[in-house]
């Protein structure tokens, strides 16, 4: 039995947080109810109906189901259209296959916040030599770095005076990195501020892991197009494979373009029998989401009371993303948490967590990931580069109580190193 395995100190300190912890995770409720209304308005709004689960395979004609869905996923995001298919397979096809479609041969885009999350930066051509690369293909890249967890928006601002920038892009998410996730708020001045000056670039945005976390997306602040992972926060733990893009009519159409052809666009693709689960999926990510973000919350409350060193974010700061990180200080330490998460998940428990090398990362890498969809991140999770200061990444868990108990294991293996 898990529970008796936990160290008793551990058990004490994860009772003393249901009363410390009572007001965050209220609101965490409230935004959820504020997200469930939204979805289930557009679920009635759209008159869903059995018969959109019907499996359409072959070309994927006529298939009413999926074309209700995308409407769906578009007004949930605040959007004109969207892209909800199974052929994407993850958020990072969803990024690539939108960047291949935007940007020609002598555009201009920019990252603004930085050097992208590891497994872009391949695709970009920041590194390999890849011949289907952004940069082989005369895609021009420039980079915007924060400053103190900030756009540098002076030094954006004078840049796109030029106009000759095709696409910025906006990573919601930390990835890799020290910063802070950005918030809405944050994304909604910038754009603001890019429209005064610039009406005409494109504004994208990569909302891996911040969907449903606050009360607004960025397609509500004026971002043309976003791109996300089924397999994160808008699959809900149902969907077992998928992406979206979701943004203007006009970009949409472009990317339909490129995922099928011209000429055939959004028409076709087979559902592979997953409008039930993508519909679903959507339904359950409201709770799915809060479920995440308070398994975080508690783990962050735990880590930082047991004295561990740059754990963020903190217990109480404001979240926009599921994502909790802490540096763990050495590799021994690093790879008992990761082992402890894996030995408390529901799938692969006996697996043993160990260093190795992983497609799309410069490193080393250790992985905890027992979930019943492969690589799904909004079932609990966690992984980190084997590298100094050893800093784990955690995300997901599809279920609080659930949650506890991982953390709860996970610490008791370590507990013999904190600070």
């Amino acid at each position: 039995m898990i529970l008796d395995q936990i160290d008793p100190n551990i058990k004490k300190l994860s009772i003393q947080s249901e009363t410390d912890l009572k007001d965050i995770y209220k609101k965490i409720d409230e935004i959820c109810l504020i997200n469930s209304n939204r979805i289930l308005s557009a679920f009635i709004e759209n008159k869903v109906s059995y018969t959109d689960f019907a499996d359409i395979n072959g070309y994927g004609n006529y298939d009413t189901g999926r074309d209700k869905l995308e409407k769906i996923f578009a007004q949930v995001l605040g959007q004109e259209d969207a892209l909800v298919r199974p052929q994407i397979m993850s958020g990072t096809n969803a990024l690539y296959l939108t960047f291949s479609a935007l940007l020609k041969h002598g555009d201009t885009m920019i990252s603004l916040t930085g050097t992208p999350y590891d497994s872009l930066q391949e695709m970009i051509g920041l590194c390999g030599d890849s011949s289907q690369s952004l940069k082989a293909n005369g895609v021009k890249y420039e980079q915007f770095d924060l400053i103190n967890n900030e756009f540098d928006t002076d030094g954006i601002i004078e840049r796109l005076k030029r106009n000759d920038v095709k696409l910025v892009e906006i990573q919601r998410s930390r990835g890799y990195s020290s910063r802070l996730s950005l918030s809405i708020s944050q994304i909604e001045d910038l754009i603001k501020k890019i429209r005064e000056i610039n009406k005409d670039v494109i504004i994208m945005v990569d909302n891996c892991y911040g969907e449903l976390v606050e009360e607004k997306e960025p397609g509500h602040v004026g971002a043309d197009i976003v791109v996300g992972s089924l397999m994160k926060n808008l699959g809900g733990g149902i969907a077992s494979t998928g992406g979206y893009v979701a943004g203007n009519s006009d970009l949409i159409a472009m990317v339909a373009d490129r995922l099928t052809a011209p000429g055939i666009g959004k028409e076709l693709g087979a559902n592979f029998n997953q409008n039930n689960s993508f519909f679903k999926g959507l339904f359950m990510a409201p709770n799915a989401v809060k479920q995440a973000l308070k398994t975080a919350v508690y783990a962050s409350y735990m880590l930082e009371k047991l004295g561990y060193k740059n754990v963020s974010p903190r217990y109480d700061e404001t979240r926009s993303d599921i994502i909790q990180t802490v540096e763990l200080g050495d590799k021994d330490s690093l790879v008992a948490f990761t082992q402890g998460l894996q030995e408390s998940s529901p799938v692969d428990s006996f697996v043993k967590v160990l260093p190795a090398p992983m497609p799309g990362y410069p490193f080393d890498e250790v992985m905890a990931c027992g979930a019943f969809t492969q690589g799904s991140t909004i079932e609990l999770s966690a992984d980190a580069p084997v590298v100094e200061p050893y800093t784990l990444y955690m995300q997901g868990g599809l279920s609080f109580e659930y949650g506890k108990l991982s953390i709860m294991l996970a610490l008791s293996k370590i507990s013999n190193k904190a600070i």
